[in-house]
């Protein structure tokens, strides 16, 4: 092995942006990072991106173009002291570039902390979160901060980042590794580049001495006897979160508690669990059973409350109802049908007798004009159009098969007749 005990990843860490290797819509020539640099002009960011896809590389790079003092926190054993003292030593230094590591892992109280030192130019912050900031960052640091979203590498950006790995660094490039099948080695990356060139390195240094030539069972096998099950901060978590969801859906109560407890084991956060059994009620199972997303919801919440270890029995209660609950998709292809529709069409004119009256000139120009107001009415309907002209007649929800949906199929081919074909 490298005699080194600095990781791959580390060492050949692009210092430039000449030298960053994805993320074009970011860093390319014209685009926002490099204006940014190219005009000495830093701004507190968040970035958003799954693991190893750039985000710390690029707080280094902004901060290293620039020349600005760089200190650097994870949200993970960093607390409101340790914000402080970075602010204080930035205030005595005029000026500098702090980067939080997983900030979403900040409560509020730690991210109002930065607030002053932020608004007042004390710091330039980024923050980098593998969680939707919306949810996770208080919103008067997210008024403050740009969100730029990192891209997922493709398989021809991680082959370069090798590549380039093998160029830069001396221990690998005396390895003579010869790469003769990806698959593998993609595939357990898992999109990471941070895990394909540690890899990269602990095959290479677990190889007999000479012309090493890479396969995909040089790489299963070595790998196998060598990596962890389970890590949270991003090596397998993706897998088993997909697996974790995939078996709900898919109502195995037994997979899926399953997997439930490989995560627990791994130590991951419960509220990413609880925040994912939120989402899968709505698209997975919607209107089949709309009880899901009320328990779904209160899962999270009492999760919220709770913690470990008790949680782990209030996830179980839900992961099990989940998968043994009756499957819709009908709501999830309903929004997604509505907004290609939308992307398509435009905005479109609302139909004049169910557009908003508050003036007397909207009441002259027929606003509100010829409106039935349903509830006057049998059954508390009144055929009447709501979709602009250019769209009448589009079905957008389809009700699933399931006894829920069938109901309101029912009802709404009572309503509509033939118009959307229930």
């Amino acid at each position: 092995m490298n005699g080194s005990n600095t990781p791959l990843a580390e060492r050949v860490r692009p210092r430039t942006l000449d030298d960053f290797i994805g993320q074009e819509h970011l860093v390319g020539q014209g685009r926002v990072l490099e204006q940014m640099i190219h005009n000495k002009q830093p701004r507190s960011l968040i970035f958003w991106g799954p693991p190893g896809v750039g985000k710390t590389t690029l707080a280094q790079i902004i901060a290293n173009s620039l020349g600005m003092l760089f200190f650097t926190l994870s949200a993970i054993d960093s607390g409101v002291k340790d914000v402080r003292n970075v602010i204080e030593q930035a205030r005595k230094a005029g000026h500098a570039l702090l980067f939080i590591d997983e900030i979403h892992r900040f409560n509020k109280a730690q991210q109002d902390s930065l607030l002053g030192a932020v608004e007042k130019g004390i710091i330039t912050l980024i923050g980098a979160t593998t969680e939707n900031p919306s949810f996770e960052v208080i919103s008067a640091l997210l008024s403050r901060c740009q969100v730029y979203v990192l891209q997922p590498l493709t398989a021809e950006h991680l082959k370069a980042l090798v590549h380039q790995a093998i160029e830069k660094d001396d221990w690998l490039r005396e390895q003579k590794l010869q790469i003769q099948e990806w698959d593998a080695l993609l595939r357990l990356s898992g999109g990471d580049a941070r895990k394909l060139l540690n890899l990269t390195e602990l095959i290479a240094g677990s190889m007999p001495a000479g012309e090493k030539t890479l396969t995909d069972k040089v790489v299963m096998d070595i790998v196998q006897k060598k990596m962890a099950l389970y890590d949270k901060t991003g090596e397998q978590h993706y897998d088993i979160i997909s697996a974790f969801i995939k078996s709900v859906r898919g109502s195995d109560p037994n997979a899926a508690v399953y997997y439930l407890a490989r995560m627990i084991e791994g130590g991951e956060d419960p509220k990413f669990i609880a925040r994912r059994l939120v989402i899968l009620a709505s698209e997975d199972i919607g209107n089949a059973n709309p009880n899901a997303l009320l328990l779904a919801t209160s899962c999270f919440q009492a999760v919220e409350m709770i913690g470990y270890p008790e949680c782990r029995i209030i996830l179980s209660q839900a992961v099990t109802y989940l998968a043994s609950s009756p499957k819709s998709n009908a709501a999830y292809m309903a929004i997604n049908k509505a907004q290609e529709l939308v992307s398509k069409t435009g905005d479109l004119p609302v139909p004049l007798h169910i557009r908003n009256a508050p003036t007397g000139l909207m009441k002259k120009l027929d606003y509100g004009r010829n409106y039935e107001y349903a509830h006057d009415y049998a059954g508390n309907f009144i055929e009447q159009e709501f979709m602009p002209d250019a769209v009448s007649g589009a079905k957008l929800y389809d009700p699933g098969n399931n006894a829920a949906e069938a109901r309101l199929r029912e009802y709404l081919r009572n309503c509509w007749k033939e118009k959307y074909g229930y």
